[in-house]
């Protein structure tokens, strides 16, 4: 599990890296995004990575690492969303959003510590392209619950969902950064 939590920490700095980075540029102009807005461009990142892992080719020049960045980042943002609920207005200062997106980072480090500890490491002998279909699997079971009004009869809710895909990103990005495909 050492090389399990130093792979995470290396590639959620990766991540964070680039939030940080967009946080200078645009500021926190997220905020003014719903929960069901992140979920579709989750959903466009996601379709995007399964298209390129169908038709092996890229017209822009990016793979899917970025895109599995980009799902984590979403996801993150996505909790500080149904936490904070939206805003009209960018109304939280970057460092601010910095200290939400350690929070929120930190507790799905966290759960996946622990799911793993269960699992016994299973992820490692999954395939890429599986995390892929759950990540799909994930969204359109929160477009669902984002439908009924984020009413569930016994199912985990949204923010189970968006923990569950930025661990399959993550799970991911540790594959394709140590070759372990």
């Amino acid at each position: 599990m050492a090389d399990t939590k130093e792979q995470f920490e290396h590639v959620i700095k990766i991540c964070r890296d680039l939030f940080v980075k967009k946080l200078h540029d645009y500021g926190a102009s997220w905020r003014i995004m719903r929960p069901a807005s992140i979920t579709d461009q989750i959903f466009i990142k996601a379709k995007r990575i399964r298209n390129l892992e169908i038709k092996k080719v890229s017209k822009v020049g990016e793979g899917i690492y970025p895109e599995f960045i980009g799902i984590v980042n979403y996801g993150v943002i996505g909790l500080i969303q149904l936490a904070l609920g939206f805003s009209d207005e960018v109304d939280i200062l970057p460092e601010r959003a910095l200290e939400l997106y350690d929070k929120y980072i930190t507790s799905t480090k966290e759960l996946m510590y622990a799911k793993n500890a269960d699992y016994d490491e299973a992820w490692r002998n999954m395939r890429i392209n599986s995390y892929t279909d759950l990540i799909l699997t994930k969204i359109q079971r929160t477009k669902q619950i984002e439908d009924n009004n984020g009413a569930t009869l016994v199912s985990e809710g949204i923010d189970a969902n968006y923990m569950d895909m930025i661990n399959y990103s993550l799970f991911a990005l540790i594959k394709l950064e140590y070759g372990e495909e």
